[in-house]
């Protein structure tokens, strides 16, 4: 019997093969098994996923939507709420200064009848 040509050669390959996955196939199913868990702790950092029936997607869009006008109309009046926002106080000061200079132009216009 000898041991040359293709077929002994592939049955060689062949077990050499298996033993290499045999030997890291536990290292790697333990890199997927924390890659996985870095996966999910990362999507719950995100928060709850986007709801996917009509009405509740109506519904989270209506919210965002009330919220920014909230914080425009706040922006503008020159208020700051720190529960809805984590912008620093001065970042605002523009608002209360567009503010002040609409009522002015407004208070001459109407004869200085409009209070700010």
């Amino acid at each position: 019997m000898t041991h040359t040509g293709t077929y002994t050669l592939s049955e060689k390959l062949t077990k050499v093969l298996f033993t290499h996955i045999k030997q890291y196939l536990p290292d790697i199913m333990k890199e997927i098994t924390i890659k996985l868990r870095e996966a999910e702790d990362r999507l719950k950092e995100l928060g709850p996923s986007a709801p996917t029936d009509s009405k509740n997607r109506m519904q989270l869009l209506w919210n965002m939507i009330t919220d920014f006008c909230e914080t425009y109309k706040n922006t503008i009046r020159g208020k700051y709420d720190r529960r809805r926002n984590s912008k620093l106080v001065k970042d605002l000061v523009g608002g209360l200064k567009i503010r002040e200079a609409f009522g002015e132009v407004l208070g001459d216009f109407t004869g200085g009848f409009y209070a700010t």
